[in-house]
């Protein structure tokens, strides 16, 4: 059994609205120095496979047909053993 680690996040200039009220509320409660806040979602998905090139076509597969829109978002994948 290997686990897969599918990091969503947002395409560089696409707005973050989550990001940005986090950010605001950081700065509303006293964090100073705050660049900027970036939301993601993060999967990890445990598969029966021990073929880590088969867990990574599955997990490609997976963002392709369900977790990532490819118009507005990027994707990594790591296989963990």
């Amino acid at each position: 059994m290997v686990r897969v680690r599918v990091e969503v996040h947002l395409r560089k200039g696409v707005t973050d609205p989550e990001g940005d009220n986090v950010q605001k509320a950081l700065t509303l409660l006293g964090f100073k120095g705050i660049g900027g806040v970036h939301s993601a979602k993060l999967f990890l998905i445990d598969l029966a496979t021990k073929d880590t090139k088969v867990a990574r076509k599955e997990a490609e597969e997976m963002c392709r047909r369900l977790l990532a829109n490819p118009v507005i978002h990027e994707y990594s994948i790591a296989v963990e053993k």
